[in-house]
């Protein structure tokens, strides 16, 4: 599991150089980062699927703790030591609605 976070930490570091804050900045980091485990495409691959109608079932509160905290006891890494609480918010939005308003 630790091996698994240190890999996917290399992966974040070319998109979190950037301003994340900004609409395409969480696109890109959506697609870049979490595609590389869920698929480029997000229709799922070492992780599940995260598209909008995979995740009906979250609210947005709680995918953004997902996205924080991580999933205890599967390759999901917490992402709370390199991103915000806003911008987790942010990505929870896009992943349930598909775009960022």
């Amino acid at each position: 599991m630790h091996r698994l976070f240190a890999i996917s930490l290399l992966f974040c570091g070319t998109a979190f150089a950037d301003d994340h804050s900004s609409p395409d900045a969480l696109i890109r980091l959506v697609h870049q980062d979490c595609g590389s485990c869920h698929g480029l495409t997000l229709k799922g691959g070492l992780g599940p699927d995260i598209r909008p109608d995979a995740l009906s079932h979250y609210d947005v509160e709680t995918l953004s703790e997902v996205v924080l905290d991580g999933i205890q006891g599967t390759a999901m890494p917490p992402w709370r030591p390199l991103m915000s609480e806003a911008e987790a918010k942010k990505i929870a939005e896009y992943l349930l609605q598909g775009e960022l308003k």
